[in-house]
């Protein structure tokens, strides 16, 4: 695996439709308006935020944990509108002995249901197989939370089973956790 192609330079990652950049102040309302809305994280182990200071907080968070190289947040925009934040799509926890890295997204309510998503998934598994030379791509997804684990089924992941009461997430509690993964070896690359 390797970690240079995440963290020396922050990398920009597009398609025909979107681009995945970094989070920067400008985008501070766009990021408020998700952060804000409660079923944006319904079926997530995040707490929303209404304090739009605190949100503020959260993008030097983003660059912080970058700089750690720890966890790396893009910015979903269109490539139609490419200072529109749309939603977040996130990788962490790489484990460079397994090869293995877990991602996450999320979207601002209007984009739900355009395959927004799909595409961004899209792009990072591209990009972590590829460049990072990943050999394990994971994602954890509460159940109930049906186009999230569409989102993922689409891009040939495999739901590998459910975790019971594995973890205690803010504002959830202990929760169940259906695990979804996909390995270099299913996509050929």
């Amino acid at each position: 695996m390797d970690l240079n192609a995440v963290f020396d330079r922050f990398p920009i990652l597009e398609s025909a439709a979107l681009l995945l950049k970094p989070i920067e102040l400008c985008h501070l309302d766009d990021l408020h308006a998700i952060y804000s809305n409660d079923l944006v994280f319904e079926f997530c182990g995040i707490m929303p935020r209404k304090n739009k200071e605190a949100v503020k907080n959260m993008i030097g968070h983003f660059e912080r944990d970058f700089m750690k190289r720890t966890k790396i947040k893009w910015g979903i925009f269109s490539n139609q509108d490419r200072d529109k934040l749309m939603g977040i799509v996130e990788a962490w926890n790489f484990n460079v002995k397994v090869g293995s890295v877990s991602i996450g997204y999320y979207l601002a309510e209007p984009y739900w249901g355009k395959g927004i998503a799909t595409e961004a998934v899209a792009l990072l598994i591209e990009f972590l197989f590829e460049q990072v030379q990943v050999n394990r791509i994971l994602a954890e997804v509460m159940p109930g939370n049906i186009a999230s684990g569409r989102v993922l089924l689409k891009n040939g992941f495999m739901k590998e089973g459910t975790l019971r009461q594995t973890e205690i997430w803010t504002g959830k509690g202990v929760v169940d956790l259906e695990i979804y993964g996909i390995l270099r070896e299913d996509v050929n690359y």
